[in-house]
């Protein structure tokens, strides 16, 4: 409606509209930055002096010393074996003044030294003894006077643990025993049982003795009416005795003793 009132023809209008626009556009954001930089960025600080910046920087150290020179190494020299011939003579560098004789043979032994005998000996003394030797020495003893060492002890041998004892009494059963029986001596009925009519077995505890001979009876089971005559009989038997390794011992044993009415 502007520019319908404007004394512009209206060709005119239509090529200078698009122009106008963009550079009134132009100077409003041209005008717009002008006024943020003056009003709105912050004044700058000042730049500082040489003498200030100098105070700040940090001084720098000195640079380390270069490293020492490597040491030179010095060449090796080479070691050259000489192989020797025996089969061959080599003549020598040099001829010496003197050669001396060496009697390999023979082997050099040193000096003794000189001792000072006493003429006519010394009271106490061994006849042919070695001069230099102590009145009252040993016989055969070292130069200087040095008696004989005593020989050392001789070795002393472990002696063999003793045997052990053989024992004087063993054990045998009632059967095995019986057949050593040389003398058996049958019990006597007691009246009282007989005419009870008891009968049965008596077994008594034996002690033999190395003669063969009951030494001990010791009553184990049986009737009391036939303990009595048992024991009297087995103390009247004899045994061949018992021997262990070719030495009577004692034995051990049980005995039964039986009673069978008539």
């Amino acid at each position: 409606m502007l520019f319908d009132q404007s004394f512009i023809p209206a060709k005119s209008r239509q090529r200078w509209t698009m122009p106008l626009a963009i550079a009134i556009q132009l100077a409003a954001i041209a005008a717009f930055e002008v006024i943020s930089v003056i009003f709105v960025v912050p004044e700058l600080p000042a730049p500082r002096s040489l003498a200030s910046q100098a105070i700040l920087i940090a001084p720098l150290s000195a640079p380390p010393p270069p490293p020492p020179p490597a040491a030179a190494r010095l060449p090796r020299p080479k070691m050259v074996a000489k192989k020797f011939d025996p089969t061959k003579l080599i003549s020598p560098v040099r001829v010496p003044k003197q050669v001396a004789i060496v009697n390999e043979a023979a082997p050099v032994l040193p000096e003794a030294p000189e001792i000072a005998g006493v003429a006519g000996g010394v009271p106490g003394g061994v006849p042919g003894g070695v001069p230099g030797g102590v009145p009252g020495g040993i016989v055969g003893g070292a130069l200087g006077g040095i008696g004989s060492v005593a020989p050392p002890p001789p070795p002393q041998i472990a002696a063999a643990p003793p045997k052990p004892a053989a024992p004087s009494r063993i054990r045998v059963g009632g059967n095995v025993e019986a057949g050593m029986l040389l003398r058996e001596v049958p019990p006597e009925y007691p009246r009282l049982a007989r005419q009870g009519r008891i009968h049965g077995t008596v077994q008594l505890k034996a002690i033999i003795g190395a003669d063969g001979t009951v030494k001990e009876l010791t009553f184990i089971s049986g009737h009391p009416l036939l303990v009595a005559a048992a024991e009297e009989a087995v103390k009247q038997w004899i045994y061949k005795p018992t021997l262990l390794n070719g030495v009577p011992v004692e034995v051990e044993t049980e005995i039964d003793v039986h009673f069978v009415p008539s």
